[in-house]
């Protein structure tokens, strides 16, 4: 597990009791290599970890800009609760593992682990309940990457998130022309 480290650009909210939201249906998954994989819903986001919020701008291909604020938990916390199957002392060992990230609507991304690791980036990537004050349970939760400039990776209606590593490609020392690789 990641060293806990301040949120960047989130602050920490707690929730108004009497703000009860009926709990949806939709759930999502977080498997992989995982100790504990998980099946979440948006309630579960908002009753197990503290919630923090983001104020974001970021640029919608067929929107424009846009500005919302965005509360959930921090990635890095949930997926730390699923139990990274990595040795936690290693930072090398850390640095190998992927999310990708999948939503109802098709879309999916991938992140580094690294990006959200305390000892790397240190980024505070959300798992968002709400989203401009309306809770999102009916909806899904929605990946949130604040620092990112383009809403590429703001994935909606989460139904999973995969966890581990890739193998590497084979490497050969015997190139053809063709291959890809320029030559100098």
């Amino acid at each position: 597990m990641s060293r806990p480290g301040p949120p960047s650009r989130t602050t920490a909210v707690r929730p108004v009791p009497g703000d009860a939201v009926p709990v949806g249906h939709r759930r999502f998954l977080i498997r992989g290599q995982l100790r504990r994989p998980l099946a979440l819903t948006v309630a579960d986001l908002r009753e197990r970890w503290p919630q923090r919020r983001a104020q974001v701008v970021f640029d919608c291909a067929t929107n424009g800009p846009q500005h919302h604020t965005f509360e959930g938990p921090l990635l890095r916390e949930v997926i730390d609760a699923a139990g990274p199957a990595f040795d936690v002392r290693r930072r090398k060992d850390r640095s190998r593992y992927l999310l990708a990230v999948t939503g109802g609507d098709g879309h999916h991304t991938v992140l580094s682990w690294a990006e959200l690791d305390a000892d790397f980036g240190d980024a505070p990537v959300l798992l968002a309940t709400a989203m401009d004050g309306r809770a999102l349970d009916e909806a899904g939760s929605q990946l949130v990457v604040p620092s990112d400039r383009c809403g590429a990776r703001y994935i909606s209606a989460l139904t999973g998130i995969w966890f581990g590593t890739c193998a590497l490609p084979s490497v050969s020392h015997d190139l053809s022309p063709g291959d890809g690789v320029g030559r100098s």
